[in-house]
């Protein structure tokens, strides 16, 4: 068999279940962030918990089956390894890095709701002071 294709195998059966963990995982524990950033609206945090992951599973496929092919000449176990573990590092760099990426801008999103919360006044008014109209003053001089 050509090595070439047990390191394809490889590659496949090392990062397709490192990818579905990592989907669950993100899955399972970003729901409470988001309830978090959507202000307990379970429903609306599910919902984008749902389109995140599904983003999440069709970027990473993506990427691992454009990231799988090699043009490097595989003679033994020595050079198989060497390219599994390039190439599974390397697709974790990238899904690691729209990870984080993807988390600073949902801070943003909740950092950005929660200053407008804090925004509103807590009561209506009712009534409104008048104040005085501002009159001009010249800026004194400094003493030579």
């Amino acid at each position: 068999m050509d090595l070439t294709v047990v390191t394809y195998l490889l590659y496949l059966a090392v990062v397709l279940p490192l990818t579905v963990w990592v989907g669950r995982a993100l899955s399972r524990h970003g729901q409470v962030f988001l309830v978090d950033v959507f202000y307990g609206d379970e429903r609306l945090a599910s919902a984008v918990n749902q389109l995140l992951v599904i983003g999440f599973y069709l970027l990473n496929f993506g990427y691992l089956s454009f990231f799988m092919a090699t043009s490097a000449h595989v003679d033994g176990a020595r050079e198989v390894m060497e390219i599994v573990a390039t190439k599974a590092g390397g697709v974790a760099l990238v899904v690691g890095a729209v990870h984080f990426a993807n988390v600073w801008c949902l801070n943003a999103f909740r950092r950005r709701a929660l200053l407008r919360a804090h925004a509103t006044p807590p009561v209506e008014a009712d009534h409104y002071t008048t104040v005085a109209p501002r009159t001009y003053v010249p800026p004194v001089a400094p003493p030579a």
